[in-house]
């Protein structure tokens, strides 16, 4: 979002003149005008293709804006996610998008230049690495699951990249079961642009208790990922959601449904008291994503097994705000032979298609 200072001059009354609206294009640089009433209420926007119209139409700098005005702009709320902005950018082929409340009073201005402009993150990401694939033998026989490969990469690679892409740098990867090759592939990372540090544990330390290996404690909240997750999730913003609902960990989760293959009867005594036919079960799953407060490291115990479900029902047990968040980004877990498979036969930029 543009400095609050900056998008504020942009701002400019219905009652103004084209002169007017060509001093704020002119002061501002930012190529647009919000053109609003008395209580901030979004009437409309200009540009300066708008103005050079109307003075082609006829009108002069002294004729008032409301000739100019584009009435159906494109606007957005607050909760609105940055991937979701540049999409609707990228769509409708327009660099500056209004933010407006539910009052549609403008509270911010959305601009190219600083949405396209990746934020680093100088967050550590811990990928678990270390499991053994057991359900994927024979191929994990020699070969770590997180090695496997996708698209003519590893399943590691492709986290990597969707990570680095939103401003990540900084990995950590917990590695057990045929760990060495994982170290020999990526090295320390420099190669692939990025850090890599190694948390090897001398045995399975299930996905949280990893997290406990690491020294120094990182002062900055730490995502986490399994190793064998295929997905679009943008880590940015789970990470942004995270910090925005001061969370001491927060779990990505993701809707699963499920329907039965029968009619279910409902029964009160021997009387039918409803019938569903073939009915969706809905729920929400554990997508294997998080992201954990540094200060949560102090309550695993040194080097001995903990699972993040484990973790986050000791959290929530002691009140602690652990909250989830729903991704709607296509999703797969490499769990199966089949999974593999699926994800073999997929589009090689993720599961857009």
């Amino acid at each position: 979002m543009a400095n609050d200072e900056i998008w504020r001059e942009t701002m400019l009354l219905e009652n103004s003149t084209i002169k007017d609206a060509v001093h704020v294009l002119n002061n501002t640089a930012l190529k647009i005008v919000l053109i609003v009433n008395e209580d901030d209420t979004l009437v409309g926007t200009i540009s300066d293709g708008d103005i050079r119209r109307g003075l082609l139409n006829g009108l002069s700098l002294e004729s008032s804006i409301g000739g100019v005005i584009h009435k159906d702009a494109i606007v957005v709320g607050l909760e609105v996610s940055h991937e979701q902005v540049v999409q609707l950018m990228v769509k409708s082929k327009i660099q500056q998008i209004p933010i407006v409340n539910d009052m549609k009073c403008v509270i911010g201005l959305h601009l190219w230049d600083e949405l396209s402009r990746v934020k680093v993150r100088a967050n550590k990401m811990v990928i678990m690495a270390g499991g053994k694939g057991t359900r994927l033998y024979p191929q994990t026989l020699d070969c770590p699951k997180p090695l496997l490969l996708i698209a003519g990469k590893p399943i590691l690679e492709h986290i990597i990249e969707r990570a680095k892409a939103v401003g990540f740098s900084n990995f950590v990867f917990a590695t057990h079961y045929l760990g060495q090759m994982i170290e020999d592939y990526f090295g320390d990372g420099k190669e692939f642009g990025i850090e890599i540090e190694y948390l090897r544990e001398e045995s399975p330390l299930g996905t949280a208790g990893a997290l406990s290996l690491l020294r120094p404690v990182p002062k900055s909240p730490i995502v986490v990922t399994n190793g064998d997750l295929v997905t679009d999730i943008n880590y940015a913003n789970l990470l942004d959601f995270h910090i925005q609902n001061n969370a001491v960990a927060t779990m990505a989760v993701r809707l699963q449904e499920w329907q039965n293959p029968f009619g279910v009867v409902q029964t009160d005594g021997i009387n039918i008291s409803s019938y569903e036919e073939k009915p969706v079960l809905r729920s929400y799953i554990n997508a294997g994503v998080y992201v954990i407060n540094s200060e949560v490291l102090a309550s695993l115990p040194y080097s001995k097994p903990c699972d993040m479900p484990d973790l986050f029902y000791q959290l929530k047990s002691r009140g602690e705000p652990t909250i989830a968040y729903v991704i709607h980004e296509p999703w797969l877990d490499i769990g199966r032979p089949a999974d593999l498979e699926t994800a073999r036969k997929l589009d090689v930029n993720g599961l857009d298609k």
